[in-house]
C-alpha cells in the first residue's frame, strides 16, 4: 500500500513539474521559437499609425465614456463565456499603461501573449493573430503608440472563474492555438492581394470575431470566416466569405467602399462593434482598403450566416 502511494506521489509530483515547465512562456519559445528583435532603423510613425487603426487597437483600448480615440486609457469591459476581460490601459503612462515598455518587450506580448513580467495574456487579446506581424510594423506601432498623451487609471482586474483563470493553463493552449509563424508572402499571387492578406490575417485580426470557436475558445479552422458568435454569446457575426451567404454577392468594389463607409450594397448600415471597425478601416488607405477586399473575395467559401445585401 505505502509503496503503491509513493508511485502515485511520485507522479503527481512530476506531473506537476511538467506542468510548470511546459506551462512556462519560456519553454513556449523553445519550442516555436522567439520573436524577432525590433529593426535598427528609425522608426516610422506614420506605417505605426496605419498599423495602429489596421489593428483596431483604438476599438478595445479607448478610454471608456469618451470620444477621443486616442487616450487609450482601456478599461472596456469584454464579456465572454470565460468571464469578463477588462482591457487594459494602453497609453504611454510610465505607471498605468506601458510608458516603461521597451520595443521588444511589445513585440513579444503581441506576438507570443506575454507580459514584460514573463505571464501569459489571456487569448481575448488576439496575439494569435498579431504573431503575423512582421517585427518592423510592430515597432512602428509602438513608436506610434509612444507619440501619444498619457492616460492615468487602470482597469478592474478580470473577472475569470476558476479554472480559466490559472494563467500558466495558456501556455498548453497556446501549443494548440499558437504556431509562431510570421506572414509569409504567397509569390504566386499579386503584391495587392498579400498586402490585403497581411492586413487581414495579422493587424486587422478579422477571423477572431468572423469564425466560430470551439469550447476551448479556439476558432475552428474548417468554418474559418464563416460567421460566429460575438464574445457575449447575444448576437452572431456574419459570414465574410465568398459565398452566396456570405459576400459572394459583392463585387470588389463594394467591399472595398463599405471597408470605408460601413454602407452595404443594398444601402444599410452597419453599427454595433462593426461599426467601431469601420471607423479604423477608414484611417487606411484606399488601396489598402482595395487589398483587403481583393484577399477577402478569395477565401474558400464557407456556408454560413448571410451578410445583409437589401
Amino acid at each position: 500500500m505505502w509503496r503503491l502511494f509513493a508511485w502515485c506521489a511520485a507522479f503527481a509530483v512530476l506531473g506537476f513539474l511538467g506542468f510548470l515547465v511546459a506551462s512556462d512562456p519560456a519553454f513556449f519559445r523553445l519550442i516555436r521559437g522567439s520573436s524577432p528583435a525590433a529593426p535598427a532603423s528609425q522608426p516610422d510613425t506614420a506605417n505605426g499609425r496605419a498599423m495602429f487603426f489596421a489593428g483596431g487597437c483604438a476599438s478595445c483600448h479607448a478610454t471608456e465614456g469618451q470620444p477621443d480615440r486616442l487616450k487609450l486609457g482601456g478599461g472596456h469591459a469584454m464579456p465572454t463565456p470565460f468571464g469578463t476581460f477588462h482591457v487594459p490601459n494602453l497609453s504611454p503612462h510610465p505607471r498605468d499603461g506601458i510608458g516603461n515598455w521597451n520595443v521588444d518587450q511589445f513585440i513579444v506580448a503581441m506576438r507570443e501573449g506575454v507580459s514584460p513580467e514573463g505571464r501569459h495574456y489571456f487569448p481575448a487579446f488576439p496575439f494569435t493573430s498579431y504573431q503575423r506581424m512582421n517585427a518592423k510594423d510592430l515597432a512602428d506601432l509602438f513608436a506610434f503608440i509612444r507619440t501619444l498623451a498619457p492616460v492615468e487609471g487602470r482597469a478592474k482586474p478580470h473577472e475569470i472563474a476558476f479554472p480559466f483563470n490559472i494563467r500558466r493553463s495558456l501556455g498548453g493552449w497556446k501549443l494548440l492555438y499558437l504556431d509562431g509563424q510570421p506572414f509569409r508572402p504567397d509569390p504566386m499571387r499579386s503584391v495587392a492581394w498579400n498586402r490585403g492578406a497581411y492586413l487581414v490575417e495579422g493587424p486587422g485580426h478579422c477571423a477572431e470575431c468572423h469564425s466560430p470557436r470551439n469550447p476551448l475558445g479556439g476558432i475552428v479552422q474548417a468554418r474559418r470566416y464563416g460567421g460566429g458568435i460575438e464574445p457575449d454569446g447575444k448576437k452572431t457575426v456574419p459570414n465574410i466569405t465568398p459565398h452566396a451567404d456570405g459576400i459572394g454577392p459583392w463585387s470588389k468594389g463594394e467591399h472595398a467602399s463599405f471597408l470605408k463607409t460601413g454602407e452595404t450594397p443594398g444601402f444599410l448600415t452597419v453599427g454595433g462593434s462593426m461599426g467601431s471597425v469601420i471607423k479604423n478601416m477608414a484611417e487606411l488607405s484606399d488601396a489598402d482598403r482595395a487589398a483587403m477586399a481583393e484577399y477577402l473575395m478569395t477565401l474558400p467559401p464557407v456556408a454560413g450566416k448571410p451578410v445583409a445585401r437589401r
